[in-house]
């Protein structure tokens, strides 16, 4: 099948390698003619385990291409897909005026029989309004569907070829079956094609990214709670987990959520209920409780130094919003960071791949180490903010001669409070008796 793909995001990039990989003739489009230059030469502009290796296989086929020129090869596609960006506004609703513009150029290229599908997260209501605006820019009805996508940074690729379920919003059923014979080759493990209307398929990524949201703000609460009465999270995480009907997914306490997409869409569903009369009030303390929860590392090293952290040496180690990525959005090690500076500290930091998207943002400010034992040389406190597998069986004994004083806020629970302890260590977890 022809793709074209218009966007090379995260999304599109993800998106357009595994539909090539299994046999589709995809063509990728981005007006960014330095990232589809990049793309060309085989430089991959984010982090993704497996990502390079899996384009450039399908380059190397013929099957997968990067362009600048939509004109070239959406005449000829079966299915367009976009995969443009829809960030956060002030006002906390998204901005679609890149998926407009993409809207605006496609019109008089796409060929008769094309399946437009969405696979931006967008408001409830966006496809029928894309579908309205291609009619009347093209006097003919235009097939537009949603395909919200479920991808996880750092197992991506897991998931697109081997997912739970691929959800496909149409207004026709015949489009529902081009869409099947796209995604067969990754459903053969029985996992189902879900199909529904546009709007059931739009709210479906919104309700899934707060409902995950939902339950690390619930579980960050249930920590600082048992803090206060002295009880410890990680019994309390395993007594109410093997509880079928909750289960340990996104129930690990730690500092807070941040990323490309919860953010962005528990706030953006915030804006669709406000303008709907709905009063979100259990979205509204999620994003609350999550945006309260950024600040624990700095409130935990502030207590210890009893105020004093001008001149101290802080270590951090973990930038990126989570494991096995580069992406910094919202990531709960900015704050951290923000707030070192502003109290006077020195802050050293570690990452295995995000250090140089941080030091966009910081400059010479920060201290960046390429080993996460450098970090610790003078440190007076190790804060860990990512749970990178790398930092989760340290040599303590090292760790014990780099830094000026033993401390750790860990604020991932990566290690047993009293066996850190009985080393020497000063160890703060989040939900755990302090040791």
């Amino acid at each position: 099948m022809n793709i074209v793909m218009i966007g090379t995001g995260y999304v599109g990039l993800v998106t357009g390698a595994c539909l090539a990989e299994s046999g589709n003739d995809v063509a990728c489009v981005d007006i960014d003619a330095a990232k589809i230059d990049k793309l060309c030469r085989g430089e991959i502009p984010i982090y993704e385990p497996g990502l390079a290796e899996l384009v450039l296989r399908n380059v190397k086929s013929g099957r997968l291409r990067f362009t600048t020129e939509a004109a070239e090869f959406v005449p000829t596609a079966r299915c367009v897909f976009i995969a443009v960006g829809t960030p956060q506004q002030a006002d906390g609703s998204a901005d679609l005026r890149g998926l407009w513009l993409v809207t605006e150029s496609l019109a008089p290229l796409l060929p008769p029989g094309v399946v437009v599908v969405i696979k931006s997260t967008v408001p409830v209501g966006t496809n029928r309004a894309v579908a309205r605006r291609l009619h009347e820019l093209t006097g003919r009805a235009i097939d537009v569907a949603s395909n919200p996508e479920f991808l996880k940074e750092g197992c991506a690729l897991e998931d697109f070829t081997k997912p739970d379920r691929v959800v496909v919003g149409v207004a026709r059923p015949d489009v529902a079956a081009i869409l099947e014979e796209l995604y067969k080759p990754f459903l053969r493990t029985e996992h189902p094609l879900l199909v529904m209307g546009l709007e059931s398929a739009e709210m479906t990524k919104y309700a899934a990214n707060c409902l995950l949201a939902t339950k690390i703000s619930f579980i960050n609460e249930m920590a600082n709670l048992c803090e206060r009465v002295g009880a410890d999270i990680n019994a309390v995480r395993r007594g109410i987990g093997h509880d079928q009907r909750i289960g340990f997914a996104f129930l690990f306490p730690g500092v807070g959520y941040g990323g490309s997409c919860f953010p962005k869409d528990v706030r953006a569903l915030i804006h669709v209920a406000g303008q709907c009369g709905a009063a979100p009030r259990i979205l509204q303390a999620v994003d609350d409780v999550n945006t309260a929860q950024k600040q624990v590392l700095f409130d935990k090293l502030s207590r210890h130094f009893e105020g004093r952290l001008a001149g101290r040496r802080i270590a951090v180690w973990g930038l990126s919003f989570k494991p096995r990525t580069d992406d910094i959005r919202e990531a709960p090690s900015l704050v951290l960071i923000d707030r070192l500076i502003a109290a006077g500290a020195e802050v050293s930091v570690h990452d295995p791949v995000a250090a140089p998207n941080v030091a966009q943002i910081y400059g010479d400010r920060l201290t960046y180490c390429a080993q996460q034992y450098d970090a610790l040389v003078g440190a007076d406190a190790l804060a860990i903010v990512t749970e990178w597998n790398e930092f989760r069986t340290p040599n303590f004994e090292l760790m014990k001669q780099k830094m000026r004083r033993p401390v750790i806020f860990d604020g991932r629970n990566l290690y047993d409070p009293v066996r850190v302890a009985a080393l020497g260590f000063t160890y703060a977890g989040i939900g755990v008796p302090p040791a």
